[in-house]
C-alpha cells in the first residue's frame, strides 16, 4: 500500500492556479532543455521513501482544503550551495483535483496513509463539483451541502 504526503500550496489560491503554475514551470523546463517533471524542493527528506516511490502522490492543500495531487515519481537528497541538506520531490506534471476535503494548516509535509486520501474527481464529476467556481464550493462544503 502506497503512503503519500500532503503538503501546504503556499501562496497558490486555487487548483486552476496550481495547473498554471506547474505549466509555466514546464514551458521553461522545455525552453531550458530539462526533464518534464514537476520538482518541489523541501528541507526535510521523507524517511519512508520506498513506500512514498510505490504508487505515491503529493496532495497539495489549497486555501484550507486538500484540493489536488501530483503523483511523485522520485525523492533525492542533495545539499544546497550553503551546504544546507534538501530533498528534491520530483513528481509527474500532472495536477489531479481531488474531492475536498478540509485541513488545518501545518508547517513542512506529512505523511497521510493511502486508506485518508481523498478520490479524485474524475470526469463523472467534472460537470458538478470540480467544475464549481472554488469560493463557491467551499461555502457549500462549509454549510454542510458538499
Amino acid at each position: 500500500m502506497p503512503l503519500h504526503l500532503i503538503k501546504l500550496a503556499v501562496g497558490c489560491d486555487s487548483v486552476k492556479e496550481l495547473k498554471e503554475w506547474v505549466a509555466e514551470r514546464m514551458q521553461t523546463a522545455k525552453k531550458k532543455g530539462l526533464p518534464q517533471h514537476h520538482i518541489h524542493i523541501t528541507r526535510m527528506v521523507p524517511k519512508r521513501d520506498a513506500e512514498i516511490l510505490a504508487g505515491g502522490s503529493l496532495y497539495w492543500v489549497i486555501k484550507g482544503e486538500i484540493a489536488a495531487r501530483e503523483k511523485i515519481i522520485a525523492i533525492e537528497p542533495f545539499r544546497d550551495k550553503d551546504g544546507i541538506g534538501r530533498c528534491r520531490i520530483v513528481m509527474q506534471p500532472k495536477v489531479i483535483s481531488v474531492s475536498p476535503r478540509p485541513m488545518r494548516p501545518f508547517q513542512g509535509w506529512r505523511y497521510l496513509t493511502d486508506d485518508s486520501v481523498p478520490s479524485d474527481l474524475g470526469k463523472s464529476t467534472a460537470g458538478s463539483i470540480a467544475a464549481m467556481p472554488e469560493p463557491m464550493r467551499r461555502e457549500l462544503r462549509d454549510l454542510g451541502l458538499l
